[in-house]
């Protein structure tokens, strides 16, 4: 570990950032230079006490958990990120997997739609980053783990994944979240990755097998989908989806698709989640009254 220089380098990236890009009001009184280190605190989860040791080199060897954190905090591009592992001592997280990253732009987007729901996902379906007013409207999923990380997975798993949604439109997510996945094996081809997740619905769901079986191909792309939210009633949203140029990564953007859904989504961003029951990790990750993004 790199003491001297993991402390300079957070410190200058902490200096670099201007409020406004992760949503913070300068003030015109504002005269620290980029981040107030409680700022990076709350953007990251963490103690302010913990930050400043950081950045003074007295900290213990921070953990690759607390390192993803002060990354996402401070919108570190792919090598700055892998930069900041090196010098505390680890190894980068893979380009694939749990400890896949959300990219820098990305989040940058998702502080910039402020109140608009919004969402960074990968290919497969795994969210990788929330703003609050989707984590509001759909509860946090990003903390899970194992094929319950993929959305497509929870889907045909698991009957609660698809409770919020609408009954009648079961059949043609279904549908999409197949075909979605069948474009991206497409892309991906012999990834073991995509193979393996592939291989694991068909044991575990007949209903994956079957329309797996129809080969049928659909990027995912603009669509609108009806929630039906516990807190605030029925929710009709108009879904965009911009996709990074490699297609590895997707920002989804949910907005309301009629005046009465954007009045409940006032008074839902007004309730807050104070109430909202405590998640139980054995399912979804997320409290059952919301609904699931998808």
């Amino acid at each position: 570990m790199q003491r001297a220089e993991l402390a300079d380098f957070l410190r200058r990236r902490r200096e670099a950032i201007r409020p406004a890009e992760v949503g913070i009001a300068s003030g015109p009184r504002r005269r620290t230079v980029g981040l107030r280190r409680e700022e990076v605190a709350m953007l990251a989860g963490m103690s302010v006490d913990y930050v400043v040791r950081l950045e003074q080199g007295r900290s213990s060897q921070p953990s690759t958990q607390l390192l993803g954190a002060m990354a996402r905090a401070l919108r570190l591009s792919d090598d700055e990120r892998a930069h900041l592992f090196h010098l505390a001592g680890h190894q980068p997280p893979p380009a694939e997997g749990v400890a896949q990253q959300a990219r820098a732009g990305l989040l940058r987007m998702l502080d910039l739609l402020g109140d608009t729901a919004a969402l960074v996902i990968s290919d497969l379906g795994e969210v990788l980053a929330q703003n609050r007013a989707s984590v509001l409207l759909s509860g946090d999923h990003t903390g899970l783990t194992g094929d319950r990380r993929y959305l497509v997975y929870r889907w045909f798993t698991e009957p609660d994944a698809r409770e919020l949604n609408t009954p009648e439109e079961y059949e043609r997510l279904a549908r999409q979240h197949v075909a979605d996945l069948r474009a991206t094996a497409g892309r991906r081809s012999g990834d073991p990755v995509v193979t393996g997740l592939v291989e694991r619905l068909r044991a575990a769901s007949d209903e994956f097998g079957r329309l797996w079986a129809e080969h049928e191909v659909k990027v995912r792309r603009a669509d609108q989908k009806t929630f039906r939210h516990e807190r605030v009633g029925r929710l009709l949203m108009d879904c965009e989806t911009l996709v990074t140029p490699d297609q590895r990564q997707l920002l989804l953007v949910l907005t309301p698709a009629d005046d009465e859904t954007r009045d409940r989504l006032a008074l839902l961003r007004v309730l807050g989640t104070e109430e909202f029951p405590a998640a139980d990790p054995s399912k979804s990750g997320s409290p059952r009254a919301h609904p699931r993004p998808g």
